[in-house]
């Protein structure tokens, strides 16, 4: 199973014309210093493939970090026969074919060296990456930075930094977080004045390096709340100087933490992307990066005096659960700064995505949503997951619009821009003339 035009002619011609637009990538994981895999390796050894197949059978040692690249790529070979059924197979597929020149229908032990030697980059470094780039038809890819990430080394233009925010919020009471604060910002921070002194400074350096928006991933028992500098003041002090946190203290320094946060993002008028649910550590004996599930009890009920109190701040929303794109659509449907981002991680396949994006083409204004995000490691990954969307796109289109309501093709294709393009390059401050000249 590869991604493929679709079979019916409407939706084939959605497609193609699709598949010829840049791609704008609002939300990935890519090394701007080392975008491209430099051995095929760093493309199996993406979590979803070992983490299918341990699920499939295989020993987690097979995979193993001590191990040569070139022997984890084999031994994971020898499972991926059991795992060529899934959608994230067809990604490996059509990366093999696009980049490596595989003819072959599958991937196995037999052809498994043949390939590593073909996708062997090591000596080719930035001119490998132009190429993934130009073949990929990429105009912007959104990183994922940590707070003290030095930001220099790279064309922030074509990929833009955004400020990753986890660990102030959920970590702050750790060592490390608060030194890191304190030699990333130069301020002494010891104080939630003066925390709130280094996140600003903090929001500063981002934009004056290129940075489009500021992002966290929250687990299901976050509930967001107003912050009162006069309850907070204790527990953060605390925690600046790891003296031991009850229960209660932690979630004061979490909230006051999460609500500085979105003051900021309206002080400097950046977006907010919130990324909803995951649990971590859920199977502990799992491969790296598949121990990971979320929690169905999660709503976005938790954080409505977040919108109501944010009025002026655009938040980009992914919920990790499947079934609670219901309840988003609800939501993105009320307030007009809630926007439904993309399709994240466990519902990040065709079946969810279908149902997800016809719910949302019905039912929230087209000009708020955002249609896909990689979530990617590696710029390989990018064309295979869009073309994914963009078959899921044209096959809803050409099925709800076309035919159910009587568009016609070009009326389809402006919406389909909108989804792809238009809205996340303003949703992202990027101006048309900018765009233009990326193209």
């Amino acid at each position: 199973m590869t991604t493929s035009a679709p079979h019916d002619p409407k939706a084939r011609e959605l497609f193609e014309e699709m598949a010829r637009w840049p791609v704008y990538d609002p939300h990935s994981h890519i090394d701007p210093h080392r975008p491209a895999a430099r051995n095929f390796d760093e493309v199996l050894g993406y979590h979803y493939y070992t983490e299918l197949a341990h699920s499939a059978g295989m020993p987690a040692d097979r995979v193993a970090p001590e191990l040569t690249h070139r022997k984890r790529a084999e031994n994971l070979a020898e499972y991926l026969d059991r795992i060529d059924n899934t959608v994230q197979f067809s990604w490996l597929l059509e990366i093999c074919r696009t980049f490596h020149g595989l003819t072959d229908e599958k991937i196995t032990p037999k052809n498994i060296g043949a390939i590593y030697d073909r996708a062997d980059h090591a000596a080719d470094g930035a001119t490998w990456d132009r190429e993934v780039w130009d073949k990929t038809r990429l105009e912007a890819v959104f990183l994922t930075n940590d707070f003290d990430d030095p930001l220099e080394g790279w064309d922030t233009r074509k990929y833009v930094p955004c400020l990753r925010t986890d660990d102030l919020v959920l970590k702050l009471h750790e060592p490390s977080t608060a030194q890191r604060l304190r030699s990333v910002t130069g301020i002494d921070v010891q104080d939630f004045a003066t925390l709130r002194q280094a996140l600003a400074a903090l929001f500063e350096r981002f934009l004056m390096k290129g940075a489009r928006a500021c992002a966290i991933s929250l687990p299901p028992d976050f509930i967001p709340r107003r912050a009162t500098p006069k309850c907070a003041v204790t527990p953060v002090r605390r925690a600046l100087h790891q003296m031991d946190l009850r229960p209660e203290e932690h979630a004061e320094v979490r909230s006051a933490v999460f609500w500085t946060l979105a003051e900021l993002c309206a002080d400097f008028r950046l977006p907010f992307d919130l990324m909803i649910g995951p649990i971590r550590n859920v199977y502990p004996a799992g491969v790296a990066g598949g121990r990971d599930l979320f929690d169905r009890r999660v709503s976005l009920h938790d954080y409505r005096e977040l919108f109501n109190h944010f009025a002026g701040v655009t938040f980009p929303v992914s919920t990790l659960s499947p079934d609670a794109g219901a309840e988003l659509v609800a939501y993105a449907w009320i307030f007009p700064n809630v926007v439904p981002m993309g399709h994240w991680w466990y519902s990040n396949i065709p079946a969810y995505i279908a149902a997800d994006l016809r719910a949302r083409l019905q039912a929230v204004p087209k000009t708020k949503l955002v249609g896909y995000y990689s979530d990617a490691y590696k710029l390989e990954f990018v064309l295979p997951k869009f073309n994914m969307y963009r078959k899921v796109l044209a096959e809803t289109l050409a099925e709800d619009a076309v035919r159910g309501r009587g568009w016609t093709l070009e009326r389809a294709l402006e919406l389909a821009r909108l989804v792809l393009l238009e809205n996340p390059r303003r949703l992202f401050g990027r101006s048309d003339a900018e765009a233009s000249a990326r193209i």
